[in-house]
C-alpha cells in the first residue's frame, strides 16, 4: 500500500525465531511540520513444525521447524500526530523496534495477536487463515485442550480447573491437570466416548494444514462444540502471549488475563537488547538435514530481541531453510553460542551425532538446551508455559548471551560434558 508522502526514513525490522515470524516495519513521513505516517506491512508465512519424533504430538505444533502453512495477511497504518516528524519517528521507531508491535488495525482490539479479537461483551471472534470467522460467548467451564500451551494459558489466569480433558496428559507439567483431567488420545485416535463422558462445553484444538482435521466433523455430529485456535500461527512472541486474553474471555477471567498480559508485555519490552552481543548456532541435523529458522521466524525474533543473531537465517524469510554440514562447520567457527541441540544433553552426545561435530569450535564455548523443565512423562514446560511467558524465555536468552551463567533461568540448562 503506497503512502502519499516522501519517505524521510525507511527501516525494516525483522522479527525472528525458530518457532514463527515477525513484522517488517516501514517508516515514512511527510514534511517536518506535518503528522507522520507509520506503516506496518505485515506478511506472514507461518508454521514450521518440529519433527514429531522429537516433540510429543500435544506440543509439536509449537516447535515449528518444518511443514510450512503459507499464511498471508496484511496490516494497515497507524497515524502518529506530532509537531515534528523527527520526534514522531523517534517515538514510533522505539516503540515498534523494542516490542515489534504491528500497527493498529481498526477491526481488531488486540495489541499484537492477529487471529482473534475480544468484543466489548467479552465474546471472542476467531479468525481463520481461509478468511472465515467464528464467534464464541462464554463463560465456558468444561474444556478439552488438545495442546499443552492451552493449559499454560489457563494456568496463568487461575482457570486450569476448567480443563476436564487433554491430549497427552502424562506429558503435562501442570500437576493438578495431570491428576484430574481425562486423556482423550490424539487426532485420528481420539477416544470419543471419553470425550462425551466429560460433558465438555468446548473442544479446543489446532490445525496443521489448511484442511480441517477430520475428527472435528465427527465431534460435531456427536454434539460437541469445537473450535480451532491459531495461536501457533502468530508471528510475534507477544502475539502468542496475548492469547491469554482469549482464554480469559472464554472462562470469565478477562480482567485477570489483561493484567497477566500487561505484565508480560512490559517486562518483555524492558528486556529487549538494543545491540547485537553474540552469534548463535541453532539446532542439530534431523535425518541429515539441518534446519535453520528464517530471518523473520518466531524463535529468531526471540534470539534477536535478546541481542543475538541466528547464523544462517535467511533475511526476509519466515520459513526454515536448510544448510549442509560444510556450511554448518563454517557457522560453528563464527558462533559464540549453540542453542537447542535437540536430544543431546551432553557434549559427548553432541560429538556422536556426526564425525565433524568434534571439530566445531562452538562446542567448547557455550552450549545450552531448553530442557530445564522437562516433565517426568517426557514433556517440557518450555512448550507448555513458554507461549504465555515469552518474557521468561527472553530473560533466559539475555542471561546466556551476556555470559551470566550464574543467573537463575526458567527453561535453559548448559549441557554437560
Amino acid at each position: 500500500m503506497a503512502l502519499d508522502s516522501e519517505p524521510l526514513r525507511t527501516t525494516q525490522l525483522r522479527a525472528q525465531s525458530r518457532i514463527c515470524t515477525g513484522f517488517p516495519i516501514e517508516l515514512a513521513g511527510k514534511t517536518p511540520d506535518e503528522s507522520t505516517l507509520i506503516r506496518c506491512e505485515v506478511s506472514k508465512s507461518e508454521g514450521f513444525y518440529q519433527r514429531e519424533s522429537d516433540v510429543h504430538p500435544v506440543i509439536w505444533p509449537f516447535a515449528r521447524e518444518l511443514l510450512p502453512l503459507n499464511v498471508q495477511r496484511n496490516g494497515n497504518m497507524r497515524h502518529v500526530a506530532g509537531k515534528s516528524a523527527l520526534t514522531a519517528l523517534w517515538l514510533a521507531t522505539w516503540l515498534v523496534w523494542a516490542c515489534g508491535a504491528p500497527a493498529d488495525r481498526p477491526e481488531r482490539d488486540m495489541e499484537y495477536a492477529r487471529w482473534f479479537s475480544v468484543l466489548p461483551d467479552s465474546a471472542v471472534v476467531l479468525r481463520s487463515p481461509g478468511g472465515g470467522a467464528d464467534t464464541l460467548k462464554g463463560p465456558f467451564s468444561r474444556l478439552v485442550c488438545m495442546s499443552s500451551s492451552y493449559v499454560g494459558f489457563l494456568e496463568a489466569i487461575g482457570a486450569d480447573a476448567a480443563v476436564v480433558a487433554v491430549s497427552g496428559r502424562d506429558y503435562l507439567g501442570n500437576e493438578a491437570v495431570r491428576g484430574a483431567a481425562v486423556d482423550v488420545g490424539y487426532d485420528a485416535a481420539l477416544d470419543y466416548e471419553a470425550i462425551l463422558r466429560c460433558r465438555p462445553d468446548l473442544f479446543l484444538t489446532y490445525a496443521v494444514s489448511a484442511v480441517e482435521p477430520p475428527y472435528l466433523a465427527k465431534l460435531r455430529e456427536l454434539g460437541v462444540r469445537t473450535v480451532i485456535l491459531n495461536e501457533h500461527l502468530e508471528s510475534h512472541p507477544l502475539a502468542r502471549a496475548e492469547y491469554v486474553k482469549l482464554f480469559g474471555a472464554l472462562t470469565g477471567r478477562l480482567p485477570a488475563a489483561d493484567s497477566v498480559f500487561a505484565a508480560v508485555r512490559d517486562r518483555y519490552c524492558a528486556l529487549v537488547q538494543p545491540e547485537l552481543r553474540c552469534k548463535v548456532l541453532i539446532n542439530i541435523p534431523y535425518a541429515d538435514i539441518w534446519y535453520i529458522p528464517g530471518g523473520d521466524n518466531y524463535m529468531t525474533r526471540l534470539v534477536r530481541d535478546a541481542g543475538g543473531e541466528v547464523l544462517g537465517a535467511v533475511p526476509g524469510r519466515q520459513e526454515s531453510g536448510t544448510i549442509g554440514l560444510e556450511q554448518a562447520y563454517a557457522l560453528a567457527r563464527e558462533a559464540d553460542v549453540w542453542l537447542n541441540p535437540g536430544w543431546c544433553r551432553t557434549r559427548s552426545q553432541l560429538r556422536s551425532v556426526h564425525p565433524l561435530f568434534p571439530e566445531f569450535p562452538v562446542l567448547e564455548k557455550s552450549v545450552w538446551n531448553n530442557t530445564l523443565q522437562e516433565t517426568p512423562g517426557g514433556g517440557n514446560r518450555f512448550w507448555e508455559t513458554g507461549p504465555v511467558h515469552p518474557d521468561w524465555v527472553l530473560e533466559d536468552l539475555v542471561h546466556i548471551f551476556s555470559g551470566d551463567g550464574s543467573a537463575p533461568l526458567h527453561y535453559y540448562l548448559p549441557i554437560g560434558d
